[in-house]
């Protein structure tokens, strides 16, 4: 199958993203899963706590705990199949940029680009939360507040990469300095026009279990991403210049 046509670029999307998705939920079972299990008994014994003071104490899951956890595991495949037939298409249309670069450097430097936009921007401004923090009157609200700085991200990544198209006459350290600038501005306006998060952080849960938390989830979305790239650059990059070496002969 060539690698230049859509049906063979879908085809290495879907693979490298399940590959990705796969390692992004390994990380979510050995790395994630250690705060959330300290997350949950921080929950559990505020639940022990109110019920001992009268309150009601309702706990009832649908599913174990293990159940839950290999859910996950597999629900990050399926993301990562669903990422990679995006990535594929992205890959696509962005071929004119960087045409003098090698599809490896293309598709690393887009699977960065990703991680930037989906997950490290929204990080910052909205960062994930465990069990026991948030309410859930409000999930609506937060989950409009992330998507919605994730399109805005977007927009910018597109902004940029439109302004290094059309500072493409000055020399590459001017050029590069001109779109870095302008994208640090346009994400220090980002964060600082979207409200914040509207949920405080319990007394009851340790700081270092939150912060342990967070940064294990944006090591899930960074193999995620970053892997996707990588592994998409991998496995496209040798079938190109397999295929060019091709053309070149038969020329």
């Amino acid at each position: 199958m060539a690698p230049t046509t859509y049906t063979g670029l879908l085809t290495r999307g879907l693979a490298a993203g399940g590959i990705a998705g796969l390692a992004a939920g390994l990380v979510s079972l050995f790395v994630v899963e250690v705060p959330i299990r300290a997350a949950l008994a921080v929950e559990e014994a505020r639940a022990a706590a109110e019920h001992a003071e009268g309150g009601e104490h309702e706990h009832a899951e649908l599913f174990s705990r293990g159940t839950q956890v290999v859910g996950g595991v597999l629900a990050a495949v399926v993301l990562g199949l669903a990422v990679g037939a995006l990535f594929a298409t992205v890959f696509a249309y962005t071929r004119r940029w960087f045409v003098d670069k090698q599809p490896f450097f293309r598709s690393a430097a887009l699977g960065l680009s990703a991680f930037g936009v989906a997950a490290l921007l929204p990080a910052i401004k909205y960062p994930a939360n465990p069990p026991a923090v948030g309410d859930p009157t409000t999930v609506n609200f937060r989950t409009g507040l992330y998507l919605g700085l994730i399109l805005a991200g977007i927009v910018v990544a597109y902004g940029a990469s439109y302004l290094a198209s059309r500072l493409g006459h000055l020399a590459a350290p001017v050029r590069v300095t001109a779109v870095l600038l302008a994208t640090v501005v346009a994400v220090t306006v980002l964060l600082l026009v979207f409200p914040p998060p509207p949920d405080a952080i319990p007394a009851d849960m340790p700081s270092g279990v939150l912060w342990d938390f967070r940064l294990a989830s944006l090591a899930e979305t960074a193999t995620l991403w970053i892997g996707l790239g990588v592994v998409f650059g991998l496995l496209i990059d040798p079938a190109v210049r397999k295929s060019e070496a091709k053309a070149a002969v038969a020329a």
